[in-house]
Formats: C-alpha cells, sequence, structure tokens
C-alpha cells in the first residue's frame, strides 16, 4: 500500500432492497478499476432480486420492480459475476475500496451463499484480503465531525474535497468511495506505511471500537427519538456481518 496514488486499484458500491445485508438483496451493483497507467474500467450489473424492491428502497437509488422485471439479469449469474470481479482484484493484489464496506461485503456475501454459490472468502481461500474501507478509516482519522449525519458518503466526499453529481447510483457511490480512498492516504501518509494485512487488522480493530462507542451512546446517552435503547446491541464485525448478527447499523 505504499504507492496508493499510483497502484492499480479497485472499488464497488451495491444498491440494495433495503438496509440489512442478512435478509435484503442486491438490486445493482458497481465494480470500477482505475490507476496503475491504465485507462479506467467499470463494470456494472442491473439484477432482478426476486422479491419486491420497496418503495422506500426504489425512492433513493431510482431502481423499481418494472426495471428489474424489464431488464434485470438473472441473480445468481449476476452475482457470480460480481464475486468474480472482486476475487480477480484480490488474487492481482489491489487494494478493493467500499465505503462502509462491511455492508456491501455481507450482502454479497449472504446473496451468494442464498443461490448456492462459493463466497468470495471461500473462492480466494487464504488470500490476504486488500480491503478498504474509507468509513471506518475516516472516523479513526478525524474524530471528532460534527453534525448529524456528516459521516454518510456525500458529507464525506464534501470533507475530503470529492464532487459528484449523480448520488446513490452505483457506479458515483463505488467512484466517490475511491476518490475518498486517495484523499485519505494523500492527506494520512501514516496509511501507506502499513502493508495490506496490517491495514486490514486495523480496520477491522478500529470498527469494533467504533461500533462499541455507538452502542454505548445508544446506551446511555441517546433520547427515544433518536433511538436509544439500554439493551442496543450494534455489531461491530467488519468486513463481515455474521448471518446471526446481521442488521443495518452503520
Amino acid at each position: 500500500m505504499t504507492s496508493f496514488a499510483t497502484v492499480r486499484r479497485a472499488a464497488w458500491d451495491t444498491e440494495t432492497t433495503g438496509p440489512d445485508p442478512l435478509t435484503d438483496r442486491i438490486v445493482t451493483a458497481a465494480f470500477i478499476v482505475r490507476g496503475g497507467g491504465r485507462e479506467d474500467r467499470i463494470f456494472s450489473w442491473l439484477i432482478n432480486p426476486g422479491v419486491p424492491i420497496p418503495p422506500e428502497a426504489s425512492e433513493v437509488h431510482g431502481i423499481t420492480d418494472a426495471m428489474v422485471q424489464a431488464a434485470g439479469q438473472d441473480p445468481k449469474t449476476a452475482l457470480d459475476e460480481i464475486a468474480t470481479n472482486l476475487v480477480r482484484a484480490i488474487e492481482w493484489g489491489m487494494p478493493v475500496v467500499a465505503f462502509n464496506h462491511s455492508f456491501d461485503w455481507s450482502i454479497l456475501h449472504h446473496d451468494l451463499v442464498r443461490h448456492g454459490l462459493p463466497t468470495v472468502e471461500e473462492r480466494v481461500g487464504l488470500h490476504p484480503l486488500p480491503l478498504l474501507d474509507p468509513h471506518v478509516i475516516d472516523k479513526q482519522v478525524d474524530k471528532y465531525v460534527k453534525g448529524s449525519g456528516q459521516r454518510k458518503l456525500k458529507p464525506t466526499a464534501e470533507r475530503y474535497g470529492v464532487q459528484l453529481e449523480n448520488w446513490h447510483t452505483a457506479e458515483a457511490d463505488a467512484l466517490a468511495a475511491l476518490l475518498i480512498a486517495e484523499a485519505q492516504f494523500e492527506r494520512y501518509p501514516h496509511l501507506s506505511t502499513m502493508s495490506p494485512a496490517q491495514l486490514f487488522t486495523a480496520q477491522q480493530a478500529w470498527r469494533a471500537a467504533q461500533q462499541a462507542s455507538l452502542q454505548q451512546w445508544f446506551r446511555t446517552r441517546a433520547t427515544p427519538e433518536q433511538g436509544g435503547d439500554p439493551n442496543k446491541v450494534i455489531d461491530g464485525s467488519w468486513p463481515l456481518i455474521p448471518a446471526q448478527r446481521a442488521g443495518g447499523e452503520a
């Protein structure tokens, strides 16, 4: 990870039927590769998830039942293609970026299992996972961002000088995540001193601590209107949220 600005690197994003990576399904996804002295490549999928897309989800990403029924790929075919692209990037040692990576990694994992397909982890075996999560990194390197919702993708991008137009398409969100990561490695040079394995382990620890802190806030300080609950549980697993603990908290 010593030359993030020049290496070939990838990013991906999913748009889904809802916020729960255990029960919801992928309806569109994008995979972007750039850098390394070669032209950018963009792969995208529109998937018929086989279940109704809730109106509130369609309002976010613009994908409707009519669209996926008319032009959506078979989910088993599309999911296998997404996993294949991820595996190829991992095996080539590319940094693989996603914003709030545990959501995308987990929903793909559980969608693959649902369709009887091997997961990405099963496909790569013991190969190191060079995964990067600008959301986790941002919370670690800049711990005192004020304002509700300021850790979401768009305001985070704005803080790093990243400007895009078509928010909440998979292609735009994947590109935003990649550009945020590029800005982070430029702004915080110590990230480049860590090997992919070291950074993977660090992000696991950072995510666990961040979610534990958020859980404590919900249990002790949040009002009922904010979702306060003395028994609130927020999973800190990264990048995979286990099936028995999957949930939509970010």
